[in-house]
Order: structure tokens, then sequence, then C-alpha cells
């Protein structure tokens, strides 16, 4: 896989991670495959806050893994070469939160993407030139 195709899988997966929480935010009845399987239906209205909150920063995260990668916001690029392992340590930590989560919903579902959103972060810290 080339760096290119990590990075906009990486934004791929971002996106639906973001349009995800962005559901929850508005009132999605889905609080059993987020934030451990805490809540049932609605989010409360703190957890609707950080749904809020999570694409914003993800995305930040991802333009850095794009600029990173060269295909993409070329004004980040000197920011993006130690900037991309704040992406890889937010994949690593998600990575383990959605795979020991409680929440088998979660799990089946929110490990395999940040696992996919940690491989690409690392492909592309480690091979982009």
């Amino acid at each position: 896989m080339s760096v290119a195709e990590a990075a906009w899988i990486h934004a791929g997966l971002t996106a639906f991670v973001a349009a995800f929480q962005l559901a929850l935010a508005a009132g999605a009845p889905w609080g059993r495959a987020a934030m451990g399987g805490r809540y049932l239906g609605r989010l409360p209205p703190a957890m609707r806050v950080a749904s809020v909150v999570q694409p914003v920063i993800l995305a930040g995260l991802s333009g850095l893994v794009l600029a990173r990668a060269g295909v993409a916001l070329p004004a980040w690029r000197e920011t993006a070469d130690p900037g991309v392992w704040a992406a890889v340590g937010v994949s690593a930590i998600a990575a383990v939160l959605n795979l020991i989560t409680p929440s088998r919903i979660e799990r089946a579902i929110w490990g395999p993407v940040a696992l996919g959103l940690l491989a690409t972060s690392v492909w592309v810290a480690l091979k982009a030139a």
C-alpha cells in the first residue's frame, strides 16, 4: 500500500467515525455502540458535547496524517512530521479502549476501525518521506 493510499484510508475511516459521533450528538439512539456501551439509547447532554468535540480532534489528526503523506494541507507539512505521532498515539489508545470495552457491539464495530486508524497512521508516520 502506498503512503497516499494509507492516508486516504485513514481519512475515510476518520470520516466514518466523525459521522457516527455527530449522529450521536444529534440524538441518534446508538449509545450502546459508544462510550463503553454505558448508555442504552441517546447519550446524555454532556456526552453529546463530547460527541461534537471528538470529530474536530479526529479531523485535525487526520489532517496531520494527510499532510505527512503529502496529499493534502501542504501548509501543515512542517507540523505534520512530528504531529503525525499524535495521531499514532491517539489511535493506539483508541484501539486498546475499543478492544477492551464491555460493549460487544462497540468491540465489533469500532475495534477494527480503530485498528485501521492505527495501522494507517503508523504506515504514514514510518513510510512518508
